[in-house]
């Protein structure tokens, strides 16, 4: 008998030298398609139906104004209340709201801040008349109604 013996061969290994390749493809995928959320709704929406439409230049300019019935309706109450950048505010400060919102701005656009109101379709015309009334004394004069293009029920 031989004095070697036959070493049975080893599977070569799954080569990782292209596993960055597509780790880093996967990332930025994820990148591309991921939509971040800007705010947390804190009331609920459900806008009218849209009979027009018109098409905005400059987004950066927008600012929103949610209205609606609270979530947590057992802390809020259940009357319509006004929500601006994840906080619950009443209609005495939009005031204060607006002018925040100018001064993230420039100079040369402050007078160009528009505001969009999504407001629930079963809020009362009452509240939407003192936001209105609110955001004329702030001089916020561009007001956008947001709403759907689809029908709900």
């Amino acid at each position: 008998m031989s004095k070697f013996k036959k070493k049975p061969k080893s599977d070569p290994g799954v080569s990782t030298a292209s596993l960055p390749d597509i780790v880093f493809m996967l990332l930025f995928f994820f990148m591309v398609t991921t939509v971040l959320r800007e705010q947390d709704l804190l009331v609920e929406q459900r806008l009218p139906q849209m009979t027009q439409l018109q098409k905005l230049e400059k987004k950066t300019l927008i600012s929103y104004l949610f209205v609606g019935k609270p979530k947590n309706t057992s802390l809020y109450g259940t009357e319509p209340r006004i929500q601006a950048n994840d906080v619950l505010i009443g209609t005495k400060d939009i005031l204060l709201w607006v002018n925040q919102e100018k001064d993230k701005l420039s100079e040369a656009e402050r007078d160009q801040i528009t505001i969009s109101m999504k407001a629930d379709r079963e809020v009362k015309m009452g509240p939407i008349s003192d936001i209105q009334f609110e955001l004329r004394e702030a001089d916020a004069r561009k007001l956008m109604y947001a709403s759907t293009g689809r029908v709900e029920n």
